[in-house]
């Protein structure tokens, strides 16, 4: 049945809107992704394997009901990072997406979150900005878009940490800066355990959404695969390439004096006194193969940039 459903696809030449994209071609169906530049590498390597490019943009509505057309269900996921301006250009780009899809009449819509937006309440210092929490909030406010827009099916994965940080440039350069040259420096304790999911499952859980429509309606699903702390990923990491990869344990002013942005201090400190807390049991009982970060770098060993 997957060969008479069309997907949408949304950042699709992004880390999560790939993985979906392409796996959602392999399991037979029928792709469309929405792209500013169906000419851009990464979208030429999709329409290659049979999907089906559209130029758009979240800022102009009628470009995206006009990717709409005929769709049956639609992934969305965010623009990435952090809104230190305040534009409230997530929150938009996302209300614009979600009132399209009502106007066409999708009948699935599958957004992608991030894990502990539930709990963002009982963070410690809450409601003292400590925490950036237009982050948190903005998060949130779509998640509820999302619920209350009166689809047929919908459902929110919301992953925690991202294992192909560790390999992709972009990330690279903000989150791990120093690992090029063997060394992540993090006001993280290395023993503190992380909450960690591969895009490749991400995908997984969004196309059985799009495969079972039924079963996934309404579902709020916690994503990771494994709680792992630097330590332990740095003993994986230097196992599977034979390159030493060592933690250092800064404190935030080490950290701050260092140059590292605050908001990025905060989210480590925030691993340290808050976490992710997946249930990662309860995603047992959806039977869909959960990747461990032994395997996922074991699988990557070659994308590991350590000089």
């Amino acid at each position: 049945m997957n060969n008479q459903k069309l997907i949408l696809v949304t950042g699709a030449t992004g880390l999560q809107g790939g993985a979906v994209a392409n796996e959602a071609l392999k399991q037979g169906f029928k792709v469309r992704i929405l792209v500013r530049d169906e000419n851009s590498t990464k979208a030429q390597a999709l329409i290659q394997k049979g999907a089906e490019a559209v130029v758009g943009n979240f800022d102009d509505p009628s470009s995206l009901e006009n990717a709409m057309k005929n769709v049956d269900a639609v992934f969305s996921v965010p623009i990435s990072g952090v809104d230190t301006n305040e534009t409230d250009r997530e929150r938009k780009q996302a209300f614009a997406l979600i009132q399209s899809a009502k106007k066409v009449g999708v009948e699935q819509f599958v957004h992608t979150s991030v894990a502990a937006t539930s709990r963002y309440k009982e963070f410690p210092e809450w409601g003292t900005g400590y925490w950036f929490e237009k982050y948190w909030t903005d998060k949130w406010d779509i998640e509820e878009a999302v619920r209350s827009a009166g689809f047929s099916y919908w459902t929110i994965v919301k992953p925690a940490n991202i294992m192909e940080n560790f390999i992709t440039e972009k990330y690279l350069s903000s989150m791990y800066p120093l690992l090029k040259q063997g060394e992540i420096k993090t006001v993280t304790f290395a023993d503190t355990p992380i909450d960690h999911i591969s895009v490749e499952d991400i995908a997984s859980f969004v196309c059985a959404a799009f495969a079972n429509p039924e079963k996934f309606n309404g579902h709020n699903i916690e994503l990771a695969a494994e709680s792992i702390s630097y330590k332990k990923i740095a003993e994986i990491i230097s196992e599977v390439t034979g390159k030493e990869l060592k933690i250092t344990t800064l404190s935030i002013e080490e950290a701050l004096e260092q140059g590292i942005h605050p908001l990025f201090v905060k989210s480590e400190q925030w691993n340290n006194v808050v976490g992710y807390n997946v249930d990662i049991d309860l995603l047992k009982t959806y039977d869909i193969k959960l990747t461990s970060f032994k395997e996922f770098a074991e699988k990557n060993k070659d994308k590991f940039k350590i000089n």
